[in-house]
């Protein structure tokens, strides 16, 4: 079964930085690709970055350019470092990956971006 864990959101101002992580368990992490969503309220969940088993990325238009995307396949971790935030960035942030054809996400991490 898998899992995946996100950690450090928060209250950030607006121009600030954030870096999240996901920590993954079951399975072997480093076959899979990984990438995050975020849903803002009253709006539908949206692809934010993904990254590829070997390393490829790739960014929603939005945030390309500010977000980060990366793995640490040693730690089964994966991190979104953001910068230059935004009001419009207000989300909570998912990790999720796809094994056999089947989804899995983790809980959700609340990131506020507020002056």
């Amino acid at each position: 079964q898998v899992q995946l864990v996100e950690s450090g959101g928060g209250l950030v101002q607006p121009g600030g930085s954030l870096r999240l992580s996901c920590a993954a368990s079951g399975g072997i992490f480093s076959v899979y690709a990984m990438d995050w969503y975020r849903q803002a309220p009253g709006n539908e969940r949206e692809f934010v970055a993904f990254i590829a088993p070997d390393g490829n990325t790739n960014y929603a238009p939005s945030v390309r350019g500010r977000f980060t995307i990366s793995r640490d396949n040693a730690k089964n971790m994966v991190y979104l470092q953001m910068n230059s935030l935004k009001p419009d960035d207000t989300a909570v942030y998912y990790c999720h990956t796809v094994r056999r054809g089947e989804d899995y996400w983790g809980q959700g991490t609340q990131v506020t971006v507020s002056s």
